[in-house]
């Protein structure tokens, strides 16, 4: 920024300077507003290049210009969320609050509901569901917390599991828990889903044709909104469900999954032996749900997120500043690097 100065001529130079506040002004407004090179600046005042940048240093020290460095979490949160919905070719960004670090006594995971839920809930209302409509969720640790906050109010509206895992051991990976929670939230009314992830084969093929299990399937093509996780690279997890193969060397190709699907860097599928009887919402089909919403936070998802946005799985994220800045330090060079 440079600050505005006095007309050619009109101050005497400092003492102990030779250069006058006009000209370090001119020297400035054509290097930082103009876009001149130095030795073009040079070439316009009838000066050396050494001579330039001597200029425009002396302009620095007595405040004619001031530069400001911002740090990512100190920036404009709707500027960063615009600049990150470009760079990953989303429809939107939903920017929550810092989530809170650095307390040993606070559990980082149980922590990002309340932080998250209102980023959710801003993208839940800028949906437009209506009664009737269907709104589908993942399993996952992030959309089980924000599923025990609150959200608005969406009367009539139908939410459906994306995934079967009644048998699974932890909450956040049974999607009809996280189904009841949201739908409780929203006043909506729940379906379920009474079905493991992966069934065996005989299993897979009676439960296929029960009209109860039928029912919450044939919800899937008529969804109109999707709120899911994104899960990190597979090997690198801790946490996962247990139908996962780990062994698979499959998935060593995969860098993230959205509802128990896996996908490369490319966002292209990485199937598993055993997917074909994966009791999960297909990738195609999220591609043509209008409103898909993904919640994912820590740089450890930063390859997950951008695949998963390359392969068109949501269009819209929820995400908090630290998360963003790390995907835009990816996504755009000239973007400063988080702290």
């Amino acid at each position: 920024m440079v600050r505005n100065g006095p007309a050619i001529g009109s101050h005497a130079p400092d003492e102990g300077s030779r250069f006058s506040d006009a000209l370090l002004y001119r020297a400035a407004c054509e290097y930082y507003e103009n876009d001149a090179t130095q030795a073009q600046v040079a070439e316009t005042l009838g000066v050396s290049r050494p001579t330039v940048s001597r200029l425009l240093s002396e302009a620095k020290r007595r405040g004619i210009v001031r530069i400001e460095v911002v740090s990512p979490d100190r920036r404009a949160p709707g500027d960063i969320a615009e600049r990150l919905s470009r760079a990953l070719g989303l429809a939107a960004v939903h920017l929550s609050a810092p989530l809170p670090g650095g307390d040993a006594r606070v559990d980082p995971l149980r922590a990002m509901g309340p932080v998250l839920a209102p980023a959710v809930g801003r993208a839940l209302s800028g949906a437009g569901l209506v009664s009737g409509d269907v709104l589908l969720v993942s399993s996952g640790r992030t959309v089980y917390e924000v599923a025990q906050h609150p959200l608005p109010a969406l009367p009539g509206v139908l939410v459906a599991p994306t995934v079967g895992g009644n048998d699974q051991p932890e909450g956040w990976y049974q999607t009809n828990e996280i189904t009841r929670l949201v739908a409780d939230r929203v006043e909506g009314r729940a379906t379920y889903l009474f079905a493991p992830a992966v069934p065996g084969p005989d299993l897979h093929d009676s439960l296929v044709r029960d009209p109860s299990i039928q029912r919450v399937l044939h919800l899937w093509p008529d969804a109109r909104c999707a709120l899911m996780g994104v899960g990190a690279p597979p090997l690198s997890r801790s946490d996962i469900p247990r139908f996962v193969p780990m062994e698979s060397a499959e998935l060593r190709r995969a860098v993230g999954d959205v509802c128990s699907r896996f996908y490369d860097r490319d966002g292209e599928p990485v199937h598993f032996d055993g997917d074909d009887r994966l009791m999960a919402v297909e990738l195609e089909a999220l591609r043509r749900i209008p409103v898909s919403i993904a919640v994912a936070v820590g740089p450890e998802k930063a390859d997950s997120i951008i695949a998963g946005a390359r392969g068109g799985y949501f269009n819209q994220l929820v995400t908090d500043p630290g998360t963003a800045a790390s995907l835009l330090a990816r996504l755009d060079p000239e973007s400063p690097s988080p702290r």
